[in-house]
């Protein structure tokens, strides 16, 4: 496909359609209230959230592809000057409200990219998205497939959603004194939070912001901002520290916090003096397979419930697919693995040979997204990079960020606002 026609999570460089896979930060980067390159193409649950994401965004640009439908769509090959049909099949991603995959298809092949997806196709909902994406191959070569690499190594194997919320369940039930804190993102966890509600039959609190996008999601009766009605919090991650859990116990009364997260996380000192504890990502958790709910700290759980795939659940796709050609949209992270490394084999053409497949483990990193510039042959990645500030801008951020730390735990349930950790 001739550069410049489609561009999927990237908002940069022109192209002559944009498609977003969901609402989440990191596949919104570039993308503003301001953005008028050209007609952007989502879900409907994400036309439905994307004014409170982007207010005064120009929503007549907006283009509502239904999840499970097949559309056409013609563009011009910039270098031929003909008409380009191009047949994109939205498929459920199962990750976040919203989500989706795309697969283009035309008579320049085919591309599937996930986007951020769980492979979950025991369930209902998993198996409709698979029978959509197999139904619309209908037997054809998937040319490229653009994954989610997210947890692509052996060390990560996750229990499936549904029994992962049980065990969220079985802990608060297990604590009938207690006050709850359930970290989660501003998008996301929908589905744990709805279980939990029914299976406890309570309400669950969540800040404001968060309550308006439950609202928008049909889920209203079920969330409050009262928190006189329910013991039970959806606070921000960065309200579910050690120091608040600590904190809360002491002023409040009992409290734990969960975690529901593919993340290993863990326990480590806030300084080089080990004075203090925080959580962070521990590699050593890597080792343990275990998708028990674990203890971090007397007053803190993690839970493996994840809204990504993990490395059996990639396997899956991949071995149904075996496209010629594959990258994942992950460009690095604390266990950054190239698919390749494992999958390549199950490919039509041996990228085992790509150099880029080799990998490393030693060191824990940021994660990055690379995202896909556009279709316009293999080499359609950009890293993205950001530019240094000055010393004068990161003392002003520093003192800034104290300042709406405190106002954010004070807005987001936990109310606490003698720590700046906001982990």
């Amino acid at each position: 496909m001739d550069q410049g026609l489609i561009s999927v999570d990237k908002w940069g460089q022109p192209s002559q359609a944009y498609f977003l896979t969901h609402l989440h930060a990191d596949h919104t980067q570039g993308l503003s209230r301001r953005w008028k390159k050209g007609p952007l193409f989502c879900s409907p649950i994400t036309r439905k959230l994307f004014p409170a994401t982007f207010p005064g965004f120009d929503l007549s640009l907006l283009r509502v592809l239904e999840i499970g439908s097949t559309s056409s769509i013609r563009l011009v090959s910039e270098t031929s000057r003909k008409e380009i049909l191009v047949e994109v099949t939205t498929i459920d991603a199962n990750h976040c409200p919203g989500a989706v995959m795309y697969l283009f298809q035309g008579e320049f092949g085919s591309f599937l990219f996930t986007g951020d997806f769980r492979w979950d196709a025991e369930s209902q909902r998993g198996q409709q998205g698979k029978d959509v994406l197999m139904n619309a191959l209908n037997g054809r070569k998937l040319d490229f497939l653009y994954i989610d690499n997210t947890y692509c190594n052996p060390s990560f194997c996750f229990p499936p959603r549904a029994i992962a919320a049980k065990q969220v369940v079985d802990i608060i039930a297990s604590h009938p004194l207690h006050d709850i804190i359930i970290s989660i993102s501003n998008l996301g966890k929908e589905d744990l939070l709805v279980h939990v509600a029914h299976a406890l039959n309570i309400k669950i609190w969540v800040w404001p912001e968060r309550l308006q996008t439950m609202h928008l999601l049909g889920y209203g009766d079920i969330f409050t901002k009262d928190t006189g009605l329910t013991r039970v919090r959806a606070v921000p991650r960065y309200n579910c520290t050690i120091d608040t859990l600590v904190t809360l116990n002491t002023v409040k009364g009992p409290t734990i916090g969960i975690i529901p997260s593919g993340l290993p996380w863990g326990i480590c000192s806030k300084n080089k003096q080990k004075q203090g504890q925080r959580i962070c990502i521990d590699k050593s958790q890597l080792a343990d397979n275990s998708s028990s709910a674990r203890m971090l700290h007397q007053y803190l759980y993690c839970i493996s419930y994840s809204d990504h795939s993990c490395f059996n659940e990639i396997q899956e796709l991949i071995t149904i697919l075996r496209p010629t050609r594959m990258r994942g949209i992950v460009s690095s992270s604390f266990c950054y693995v190239n698919p390749v490394r494992y999958f390549g084999q199950l490919c039509g053409t041996n990228q085992n040979n790509d150099p880029s497949s080799s990998t490393s483990t030693s060191e824990v990193k940021d994660v990055e997204v690379r995202q896909a510039d556009s279709f316009s042959g293999w080499d359609v990645f950009h890293r993205e990079t950001e530019t240094s500030a000055t010393a004068a801008n990161l003392s002003y951020r520093s003192v800034k960020r104290r300042r709406v730390s405190q106002l954010r735990r004070e807005r987001s349930g936990a109310k606490i606002a003698y720590t700046d950790d906001d982990n």
